[in-house]
């Protein structure tokens, strides 16, 4: 049911540069979009999820070169917002003229459900998303492109069906199977949940450290980790015959979710105690000893080429477990 290919956030040292974080150890050679797109055709990628950054500067010929191999490779362009909602028509006609149907956003900065330690407040910050969000689907709906909204370590299920329920198919969900855990939620209640309104998924996973205060979420390849990937399918099923999405391994940066630290909940609604549960439960999978190093060779300091390494190495594991699912095309022939 899935057409996979790749989006260059589990790679974002390699290809964009920078492992986020705002931190100035930036990779000094990025590889930028042609050798992305060697990637993509290295891997076998029927879907291509490309960042807005990566088109600003492109002239006639680089966008014909860009649109001739994308059709070559069969591949499915998914566009990518990097800036915020109520910045979103310079996107949407790059998003037009790449031929997407959908646009990929990314709402708020908050990472790892920490919205108590997040400035400004959480209020302000998701009344900001709400009125951007009703700036920005008409002007969706008229270019005839779907906004999908990514649970990007910020939202809960429930507050994402809130923002969709306004608007018709033109805003939907972008669905990264990883991140439920980062705001304490079971995966595959997240999903049961959302999957309506699904347009576009995250294939991301992650192994689980626990501490003191909650848990680390860890980087590694998808179908290597703590995601219950068949059950998620199976929710989607029921609602979509064909869905696009990306493989993506998790951020360079360990997030640590502080479910045990009663001011993580600042922000938060009330809970079941049978939802809480069964978070805290999905997250007693796919366990890192406590003793075990949790930090990426990123975290210890590693230099360009090893981190480099380190990115493909998980994202062609990632690709491996995919092709054996039959989501994704044969090999290419040639490397990047």
């Amino acid at each position: 049911m899935l057409r996979v290919g790749i989006n260059p956030y589990g790679v974002s040292y390699t290809v964009l540069g920078w492992p986020g974080g705002g931190t100035p150890r930036a990779n000094p050679d990025p590889w930028g979009l042609s050798r992305y797109l060697d990637l993509a055709a290295e891997l076998g990628a029927r879907v291509v999820e490309i960042p807005m950054p990566l088109l600003e500067h492109l002239d006639d010929a680089g966008w014909n070169s860009l649109l001739e191999r994308l059709a070559q490779m069969e591949a499915q362009p998914v566009a990518s917002q990097t800036a915020r909602l109520n910045d979103i028509q310079a996107s949407l006609k790059l998003a037009a003229r790449l031929g997407a149907r959908i646009l990929r956003v990314s709402a708020t900065s908050v990472l790892a459900g920490g919205r108590a330690f997040h400035k400004p407040p959480w209020r302000e910050v998701f009344e900001g998303v709400v009125l951007a969000l009703a700036g920005s689907a008409p002007r969706a709906a008229d270019a005839g492109i779907a906004l999908a909204i990514e649970n990007h370590q910020d939202f809960t299920s429930v507050e994402l069906l809130g923002l969709c329920a306004p608007y018709g198919p033109h805003v939907g969900i972008c669905l990264d199977t990883g991140n439920a855990l980062a705001v304490g939620e079971d995966p595959v209640a997240f999903v049961r949940a959302v999957a309506p309104r699904v347009r576009h998924v995250h294939l991301k996973d992650y192994k689980v450290q626990w501490t003191a205060e909650g848990y680390r979420l860890l980087r590694c390849a998808t179908g290597h980790g703590a995601i219950p990937f068949e059950a998620l399918f199976k929710e989607l099923k029921v609602h979509h015959a064909e869905l696009p999405a990306a493989l993506e391994p998790g951020a360079l940066e360990a997030r640590h979710v502080r479910v045990l630290n009663p001011s993580w909940w600042s922000g938060y609604s009330p809970r079941p105690a049978e939802a809480l549960a069964a978070g805290l439960a999905a997250a007693r999978k796919g366990l890192l000893a406590e003793h075990e190093e949790w930090r990426t060779p990123w975290e210890l300091g590693a230099g360009p080429a090893d981190l480099v390494a380190f990115e493909l190495e998980q994202l062609r594991a990632s690709a491996e477990w995919a092709r054996s699912r039959g989501w994704m095309a044969p090999k290419g022939s040639s490397a990047p």
